[in-house]
């Protein structure tokens, strides 16, 4: 399994929210086909068919825990890291 399927399982399970790296975040957004746009130390995701926006700013090195479960929302609501490209 790697590194972005085992971020992605801790972040569905809810497992230490409080302990997500940012820079991991980050490279999971990016593996499942979101755009990233960074503007001072908000970084900005996008991705078509996506209506939410995910800003998200580092809390040092680790992620924010309000950002892990709004991630974590729009994973589930839309399913992402589903496909054959993304199974968990």
């Amino acid at each position: 399994m790697n590194k972005h399927k085992k971020l992605l399982l801790k972040i569905l399970l809810g497992i230490s929210d409080v302990d997500i790296p940012f820079d991991g975040l980050c490279g999971l957004l990016h593996y499942l086909g979101f755009d990233e746009r960074i503007r001072g130390s908000h970084h900005i995701f996008t991705k078509d068919g996506i209506d939410e926006i995910l800003n998200l700013q580092p809390k040092g090195n680790k992620a924010k825990l309000y950002q892990v479960k709004q991630v974590r929302n729009v994973i589930l609501n839309y399913r992402l890291g589903g496909s054959k490209d993304h199974e968990v």
